[in-house]
Order: structure tokens, then C-alpha cells, then sequence
């Protein structure tokens, strides 16, 4: 079964407006199969196979003008080089869209195409599934299952084990990708790095004290993280500034792509497990955090998503700014509302009174009621209180 993606009119949308489409994205988050489903009648050359990587470096324009058609390259981040040749065949005909191309390290690949596709290459994002392409396989599922399976389609789609599932992504994917990106010297002090970030979810990063935990440089922890980064593992949410004479934080927020994964690297095994976790509401946040940020890129734009805190703790979880407006909001993993949830939403708003018209408590309760400018909403339904 194919999962129709959100992100399918988008792209077709641009087709024959730009001469090559580049799609990024963390490791088997589906991009394989979407530009396949998509684009049917190009031809399909993966990157990762030796043989045709070989072909396409050695004779780099016998390669791409094979038959004179339509191509999708895959992981194209293998062969960085066939960008440059790719730059001179659109140039001479840059009507058509020619050329599809994927990768999944979004730092290397976009400053490759900066490099020698800038102004020929619309570039999207695709991240696992939304909680709505999910239920086009499950059409009911509990909170904890989401946290503990996470959205990678290989979870579902096969119906793996979660553990074992990320356990593998993490060995053969991460581990695989960032020997490749980096000289690791001591992995077993990484994989504790990795385990560390997923337990500091939803709170500010800080190199120092992971370099202190860890037992490494704060360069080498600046180092990692970047790759991590890099690779769609970790997210980072920054802080919302503005000049209103508060003291404000500036460091960013620490969240994973994906929650099963994050659930995976924390010990996470079971739904009981994760009922009683204390971590439970920080990956609860993270998931609605992702819902927010794929519904923004599924559209092919920039996700506008920050956080506010300042010095004296006053803070709201997610700030979502759009045309001069701002919208908070407060997320809760708990089934019962409580008013003193609103506490940052009411700060928030008399900070920002002309420009908070709506604001949203997220929680796992089925009461929706709006209360004068709050709005209490099931975060199933997150992504629809943004455009």
C-alpha cells in the first residue's frame, strides 16, 4: 500500500517550473518511493548502487543524457560532482523539469546545489509521516503507540518491531552515515552523546554541559551535533526574539525528527513503559512540535516555528508566526484540563496584544471548548490550526 504523502501537490505543482526538483530528507522517510510514485515514467538510478555510481562519474555526460530523458537521481549526495554537469544541460534547455534529485544530508547536499543549481532547483523537505498519513494504515491508534512507533514508514509499512526497527536504523543508517562525515574515535562515547540528546528533549541545548557528561571536548560535542543535525536526527526549535525589554533566552531547544527513534535511543520498549516515563510529556511535545513543522514543509516552506522564555521562566512552548501574527502554544500530555495551563498563553498575549488573536492549549483530552482567546484542541488535530 502507497501512503498518498501531503507533500505530492506540491511538488507536482512545480513541475516545469524549475528544471530540477531536489528532495531531502532523513533516511527512509520515503522519498524513494514518492519520487518513484510520482514520477513513473523517468528514469531511476540510485546513487548507492557501486555500478551505477561508477558509470556516472566516469562518463558523467554519457550518464545524464541517456536516451535524452527525464531522470531521478537518488542520494545524490554520492556524487556531488554530477551537479556541476547538471547545471550546464539545464542551462541549454531550462524549460522542462529534467532532472529529480534526492539526498539525505540536508547541510552538504543544499550547499552543493548553492553551489551549481541555485536559481534552477526548488528544494523540499520530506520527513516521515504526519499523524494523518499514518492513519491511512491505522486509522485509530493510542498516544503512547505513536511515541513508542514514531513515523518512519519502515515501521508501519512492514509492521516491525519498533526496537528493533530503530535499533537497526540507528546502527545502519547514523552510525553508517556519519563514519562517512566524520572521523569517530571512540563510538561507544558517541552513542552516549545520542542517548544524552534524546533525554535532554524540549530543554535549552547546551554543548557544556553534554561536553562534561560525555567526557569530550566541547568542539568535538559542536561537531557531532552538526551531523546530527545535518542528518535529520536532531531539530532544533530557536527562540522567539523581540524588543520588549525582557531578558530573553537565546539558545535554541533540543528535539529528534522523529519520536520512535528518540523512544528507541532512551530505553523506551513498551506502552507501559512509556505510560509511566518521566520523559512521556517532553517526547509528547516533541511529536507536536514535528506535526507543526511537517505541515509547514510538506508545503515546501520555511516553518516559522519558535519558542519564547525569558529570565524569570515565563515561556510557551511553540510560537508559530505568520504575516505580523503570532500564535501560541501550550502543550500538555495530560487528559485533564487544568487552568492554570493557560498561565503561558495569558503572559504571552498581554505581552503581545495586537498580535495574538488566537492561541492553542494541545492535550490528549477529548473537552474542546474555546475560552475567550483560548482554544483547547486534541493534538490529533495540530496541523490544522496553522496554514
Amino acid at each position: 500500500m502507497i501512503i498518498q504523502r501531503e507533500m505530492n501537490d506540491s511538488i507536482l505543482s512545480t513541475v516545469d517550473q524549475f528544471p530540477v526538483i531536489t528532495i531531502t530528507g532523513p533516511r527512509q522517510s520515503g522519498k524513494t518511493t514518492l519520487v518513484k510514485s510520482l514520477f513513473s515514467d523517468y528514469e531511476y538510478y540510485s546513487m548507492e548502487d557501486p555500478d551505477i555510481r561508477e558509470f556516472a562519474l566516469t562518463d558523467p555526460r554519457r550518464f545524464l543524457n541517456q536516451k535524452n530523458s527525464a531522470i531521478i537521481l537518488d542520494e545524490v549526495q554520492r556524487t556531488p560532482e554530477l551537479l556541476s554537469y547538471i547545471q550546464g544541460i539545464v542551462d541549454r534547455k531550462p524549460l522542462s523539469t529534467r532532472y529529480i534529485i534526492t539526498g539525505s544530508h540536508q547541510f552538504e547536499l543544499i550547499h552543493q546545489i548553492s553551489q551549481s543549481l541555485a536559481g534552477r532547483t526548488i528544494i523540499f523537505k520530506l520527513l516521515p509521516f504526519t499523524i494523518s498519513e499514518l492513519k491511512q494504515f491505522v486509522p485509530e491508534q493510542s498516544l503512547d503507540k505513536f511515541l513508542l512507533q514514531g513515523f518512519y514508514p519502515g515501521v508501519h509499512d512492514r509492521r516491525l518491531n519498533a526496537t528493533l526497527a530503530y535499533k537497526n536504523y540507528f546502527e545502519t543508517y547514523i552510525q553508517k552515515d556519519l563514519r562517512e562525515l566524520i572521523q569517530i574515535k571512540n563510538l561507544r562515547l558517541f552513542n552516549k552523546f545520542v542517548k544524552l540528546c534524546a533525554g535532554r528533549i524540549g530543554q535549552i541545548f547546551s554543548a557544556n554541559s553534554l561536553s562534561n557528561e560525555v567526557g569530550v571536548s566541547v568542539p568535538t560535542i559542536q561537531s557531532w551535533i552538526s551531523i546530527l543535525e545535518a542528518s535529520y536526527i536532531v531539530f532544533f526549535l530557536e527562540p522567539y526574539y523581540a524588543n520588549i525589554g525582557k531578558r530573553l533566552i537565546k539558545s535554541p531547544k533540543i528535539y529528534f525528527y522523529d519520536v520512535g527513534l528518540a523512544s528507541y535511543l532512551l530505553g523506551i520498549e513498551t506502552e507501559i513503559q512509556m505510560e509511566r516515563d518521566p520523559l512521556r510529556g517532553n517526547l509528547f511535545e516533541n511529536l507536536v512540535l514535528m506535526e507543526l513543522v511537517k505541515k509547514r514543509l510538506n508545503k515546501g516552506l520555511n516553518h516559522n516555528l519558535y519558542f519564547y522564555r525569558d529570565s524569570n521562566k515565563n515561556e510557551v512552548d511553540i510560537v508559530y508566526q505568520s504575516s505580523g501574527q503570532l500564535i501560541p502554544f501550550e502543550i500538555k500530555s495530560s487528559e485533564t484540563f487544568s487552568k492554570h495551563f493557560f498561565k503561558g498563553l495569558k503572559y504571552f498575549q498581554n505581552l503581545f496584544p495586537e498580535r495574538v488573536k488566537k492561541a492553542y492549549l494541545v492535550y490528549t483530552g477529548n473537552f474542546e471548548k474555546e475560552m475567550n482567546n483560548f482554544e483547547l484542541i486534541h493534538f490529533t488535530k495540530i496541523s490544522q490550526m496553522i496554514d
